[in-house]
């Protein structure tokens, strides 16, 4: 909880703090750069460190991890200027990319399959705690002393993390010889980096049909190619085709997209739509989204009751169908705007996600043994980090169409119908999630014991 709390707060501390960043840095035209760099490292190495943790152990990925986020906080601490940030930035990335996926991995290995929804719950509840505490302390270190603090206090909580995982962390790693697939890890990287890069920043740092589009996406989709034919033939791929190619990993995959979609179109819009159409302070606006991460520990604390009870598919199939009707409800509410109605449906919203995304991923983990369960969980969170990056793409697309390049203070109306639209494809998207749902294998209710965890949840 300690080392997941690293990643929490810091993807909530920074936002209030831009402003005062800014104004002391300069690059206002690249600070989007802050946040796009670190989604893209973060993604694009989740993949790789999730193998290296089936091959060397889980220990020494997360505290790698721990060290690079480290190393990044004190040296955006320092930084000197807009571009040094950004590259900083891109460090703490490569840290995160190796905690969160690794953080939820060694919960599939400690706990039993009863357990693990209730300990996906306290992870959770990391996340909705950090959602009020994070922009406080941004704007307190913003306001009453300066922004370098926002990243300079991650250094105690970096030391303790990196102190309780060596004192209390203790596993056993299988002894044999491992073939590392670094042209696999290579060609992953770099296909993904210009996939997800394009999607970032088409059509915002440049058009969809700029050369810089065209050739990202061009490149990118020949380079996956490559990648692809390579690991057919990598005696320990790093991203095996059997991941995607086996029915509930799949579709547990697809559920993850979705869920990542849904989460960028709502974190991203509900705050802005807020402030633009009813005037409300960053404070509420920001306190209304953290209603979504009250409500997910909530549900994900209890989902193991239900899907020990009536299977994983159902669980996730009643979450899908909470998360429909609360965005149907968001798009609905939003064409006569109120706080009451935004935080309660965000809130809905918040127990529906926390039924599909730990049921979903905790099935996935148990259909495979230790030796394969760091790349599922990787897969998994990859495919949310994907579904992220092709939600901001699309939303932005979505809004940029409606508002003709106006800004929403600017002109209020026209954001309310572009945030109503959004809000419309956030249901949308909910209900493919939904259908993903579907097509999960009918399992039937899991059995409690830990081993062997391969036969909990077969394909």
């Amino acid at each position: 909880m300690v080392t997941t709390g690293l990643i929490a707060i810091d993807s909530t501390i920074l936002a209030t703090a831009v402003p005062t960043i800014v104004a002391d840095l300069g690059g206002f035209s690249s600070f989007p750069w802050l946040f796009s760099i670190y989604l893209l490292t973060q993604a694009v190495s989740v993949p790789i460190y999730s193998k290296l943790s089936d091959t060397v152990g889980r220990k020494p990925i997360i505290l790698i991890g721990v060290g690079l986020f480290l190393l990044g906080s004190v040296l955006c601490g320092l930084a000197w200027s807009m571009p040094a940030l950004i590259v900083f930035r891109a460090v703490q990335g490569l840290g995160a990319g190796a905690v969160q996926p690794m953080a939820i991995t060694i919960v599939g290995d400690l706990y039993t399959l009863a357990e693990r929804a209730k300990v996906q719950g306290y992870i959770a509840s990391v996340w909705a705690v950090s959602s009020v505490v994070g922009p406080t302390l941004g704007g307190l270190f913003s306001e009453f002393l300066t922004w370098n603090w926002i990243f300079f206090v991650n250094i105690p909580l970096s030391i303790a993390a990196g102190w309780l995982l060596v004192k209390h962390f203790h596993e056993t790693v299988p002894s044999r010889e491992h073939r590392i697939d670094w042209a696999g890890g290579a060609l992953l990287t770099v296909s993904t980096s210009l996939l997800i890069l394009a999607l970032l920043e088409g059509g915002n740092a440049w058009a969809w049909d700029a050369p810089q589009s065209i050739g990202a996406f061009g490149i990118g989709l020949a380079v996956l190619a490559v990648f692809v034919v390579v690991e057919r033939r990598a005696a320990e791929p790093v991203l095996a085709p059997w991941v995607f190619s086996r029915r509930l990993l799949g579709t547990t995959a697809l559920i993850a997209v979705g869920v990542g979609a849904i989460l960028m179109g709502v974190t991203t819009y509900v705050p802005t739509f807020l402030e633009a159409l009813l005037g409300s302070s960053p404070l509420v606006s920001g306190l209304t989204l953290a209603t979504l991460t009250i409500g997910w520990p909530i549900s994900a604390s209890q989902a193991g009751r239900l899907y020990l009870r009536w299977g994983f598919r159902t669980t996730v199939l009643i979450g899908a169908a909470i998360v429909v009707l609360s965005s149907a409800a968001l798009a609905v509410t939003s064409t006569t705007p109120s706080v009451l109605a935004v935080g309660l449906s965000c809130f809905v919203m918040g127990l529906g996600l926390g039924l599909v995304a730990a049921p979903s991923l905790i099935a996935a983990q148990s259909s495979v043994g230790w030796g394969e369960r760091g790349v599922v969980t990787g897969a998994n969170m990859f495919a949310r980090s994907m579904g992220s990056a092709v939600g901001v793409a699309a939303l932005g697309a979505l809004v940029n169409a409606r508002m003709h390049g106006a800004d929403a203070q600017a002109d209020p109306q026209a954001f309310g119908v572009a945030a109503t639209a959004v809000f419309v494809a956030v249901a949308a998207v909910a209900l493919a999630t939904t259908v993903a749902a579907l097509a999960m294998p009918r399992t039937g209710r899991p059995v409690t014991q830990v081993v062997p965890d391969a036969e909990l949840a077969a394909p």
